[in-house]
C-alpha cells in the first residue's frame, strides 16, 4: 500500500551562498515542488531553509540546495529532519 509521507526539514547551507540568488533559487524550487516554508540569510554568511511538504519533494530540494545556483559554491549542507507540523502556508524569502 502506497501512502504519501509528509515531513519538515531545516537546512543550513554554508559557502558562497549569499548575494548569488540562492534564496530565490530555493524559492523557485519550493514553488515547483509545492513546498512551504522560508529561506533567509543568517548573520554567519549561511542560508537557513525551513521547508515542509511531501518527503520525496523535500529530498529533491535538499539535493538542489547541495548544488545551488550557478554563482554559488556550496561547501556544507546540514540537514535536520523534523516532524511535520503544517506551520507554513506558503514559501517566503526573508
Amino acid at each position: 500500500m502506497n501512502y504519501i509521507q509528509y515531513s519538515s526539514v531545516k537546512i543550513i547551507v554554508s559557502g558562497r551562498v549569499q548575494r548569488v540568488g540562492f534564496r530565490y533559487f530555493i524559492a523557485r524550487i519550493a514553488g515547483d515542488l509545492n513546498l512551504n516554508g522560508y529561506a533567509r540569510n543568517l548573520f554567519t554568511g549561511e542560508v537557513e531553509i525551513a521547508a515542509e511538504g511531501r518527503k520525496e519533494f523535500l529530498e529533491v530540494m535538499i539535493e538542489k540546495a547541495r548544488t545551488g545556483p550557478p554563482h554559488s559554491k556550496v561547501e556544507r549542507c546540514k540537514v535536520e529532519w523534523l516532524d511535520f507540523k503544517k506551520k507554513y502556508d506558503k514559501f517566503e524569502i526573508f
